[in-house]
This record gives structure tokens, sequence and C-alpha cells, in this order.
């Protein structure tokens, strides 16, 4: 099985996916590897880079980091629902923050779509300033409640996302965290008086001045995620190949046989990636992920 993901390592710079990245994947289904898209966009949105590829339906995608599992065909496998009470006190949790907060629900239809209101806001302005492509595209699912608690009358939402300067969201991440529910992905639990209810994930974009907090319910990662699909396949872990370029890919590069950073992944990540002896690939604008792949398959064809 191979799990990779989308944004700054299958897609380059221009959100499309190469012809030669393609090909590798081809190649490698057509060799009996799994190919799995794990990713922190949500499926609907997923699909704006996959539907044109013409996999199958049946692949898996893995995604909001984890706390969805679908086949690219829209079938259901796995969701985890952020509680309407833990929604509810953690809008007051980050109250200074609340300009910059985004709610998700999961409203995919049999067609993959969303519908309006499956992303929810509270005010638009400093979201269009951090993030404005992301919600132009994404304008026909957005719905403004004032306050955003409103929306939490219904259903519970899947994540809350925080978006905008690097400084910013570790100061949001630093007040997040003053919670005793409240945990990073992978963060021990031990001496904690209460349930651990949120885990943290934190995207960053140094030369955009950008960062991304993702909360979501405990437990959900897009390395639990990929296990769980795993043990669903009876393979292995050490038969994991996981690529990524960002720290939202963490728990999917630990949990792999084999871990593959992107060569243009924050320069901590990549530190730590020397730590841990995992391999550094090219950029994702370079063909990085087919490089991997043709490697893996090369290599596959001397064992034979």
């Amino acid at each position: 099985m191979i799990a990779i993901d989308i944004d700054g390592t299958l897609a380059g710079v221009d959100r499309r996916v190469s012809p030669r990245n393609l090909a590798a994947l081809k190649a490698a289904e057509r060799a009996g590897i799994e190919i799995v898209i794990a990713t922190g966009r949500r499926h609907c949105y997923a699909m704006r880079v996959l539907r044109d590829l013409a996999l199958s339906d049946d692949n898996v995608l893995i995604s909001s980091n984890g706390t969805v599992t679908r086949t690219i065909g829209a079938t259901l496998l796995h969701r985890t629902h952020l509680p309407l009470s833990t929604a509810r006190w953690l809008c007051s949790h980050v109250d200074e923050f609340r300009n910059a907060l985004v709610m998700t629900f999961d409203k995919v239809g049999s067609d993959g779509e969303d519908a309006r209101g499956a992303l929810v806001v509270e005010r638009l302005d400093l979201l269009n300033a951090s993030i404005g492509r992301w919600m132009e595209a994404n304008e026909p699912y957005i719905a403004c409640f004032d306050p955003v608690e409103r929306a939490l009358e219904g259903d519970a939402p899947i994540q809350m996302m925080l978006c905008g300067t690097v400084e910013r969201m570790r100061e949001a991440e630093a007040r997040l965290l003053e919670h005793p529910a409240v945990a990073a992905v992978g963060e021990a639990e031990p001496g904690r008086s209460t349930a651990i209810e949120v885990a943290l994930h934190r995207t960053e974009y140094p030369e955009r001045n950008l960062s991304i907090l993702d909360i979501l319910p405990a437990g959900c990662s897009k390395g639990a995620a990929l296990l769980r699909l795993a043990a669903d396949q009876q393979i292995d872990p050490s038969e994991i190949m996981a690529i990524g370029d960002n720290w939202n890919d963490l728990s999917m590069l630990e949990v792999a046989g084999q871990a593959v950073l992107m060569g243009n992944a924050p320069e901590d990540l990549r530190a730590l990636a020397a730590e841990r002896g995992w391999i550094v690939g090219n950029r994702h604008d370079q063909d990085g992920v087919a490089e991997i792949i043709e490697a893996v398959m090369a290599d596959q064809r001397v064992t034979q």
C-alpha cells in the first residue's frame, strides 16, 4: 500500500497531477499495490484534483486529515464527528480567534459533491485575506452564521479549522493546548486529568506566511485512518509506504514501514526526517512522487 498526500505532494504548484505522477500511480496499481490518497482536504474538495485522473471508484480517499474515509466513488467507510458539546466549548475557548474559524460538516452526497453549509464561518474578511483563493473556490459551500454557534443546533461537525499567519496560528495552538482536553497529534496523555477530546494538526507554508490549524475529534489522524484501512485489507504496516510534505502528514509517516518526505517540506520537518532516517525525495513540482514510485517498481522488478 502507498498512501499519498495531495497538496505539496502529488499535485504540483498548479494543483494538478502531472502526467508522470499519474503514470506512476497507474503502474503501481497494475503491479498490485494499493494506492490510497490521504489529504487534509475534505472529500468534495479533494475530488477537484482527483476527478479527472480516472482512478477506480474503489480507490480509497482519506480526507479531512483522517476524520472521514470514503472510496473515490463516495461510498462511506468511516467517519468521526466532533461532539456538539465539544464544538461549543471550543468556540468559546478560541473566542479571540473566531474571525479565523471555519467549521466543516460532512454533507457529501452520492455523487461526491457537498451542499451549501458544508463550510460555516462567522466572518469572511480575515479569511478572505489569508486564504482568499480557497474561499473563492469553496464559495458554493460556505454559509455564514453570527454567532457561529448557531450552526451547532443540528448536525455535529467533522472538524474545525483556524487559518492565519504562522505566528498567529502558533498563538492559537498554544491557546488551545491550555485546555486539558486538547492534545497535539501524537502527544502522550499520561498525567492529564481529563480525557482527550480534541486533536490538533498543524500545516505550515512559511513561504506564504500561512498556517492552518485543524481541530479534529480525538484519535483522528491520517496515520490512524491508514492503520484502520490496512487492517481491514490485511496489510501489515511494514508493507505501507507513506509520502507527504507537511506536519499534518507526520502521523502517517510515523506508522508506515517506509516514510518519504517531499523535498519542498518545511525545513524543521526535513530535519526531523534526517534524524529518523526517512527518505527525502524531490520536490512536488519536479515529479517527486513519480521518482519514488518508479524506484519502488524498479526494486520490485529486481527482486522478482
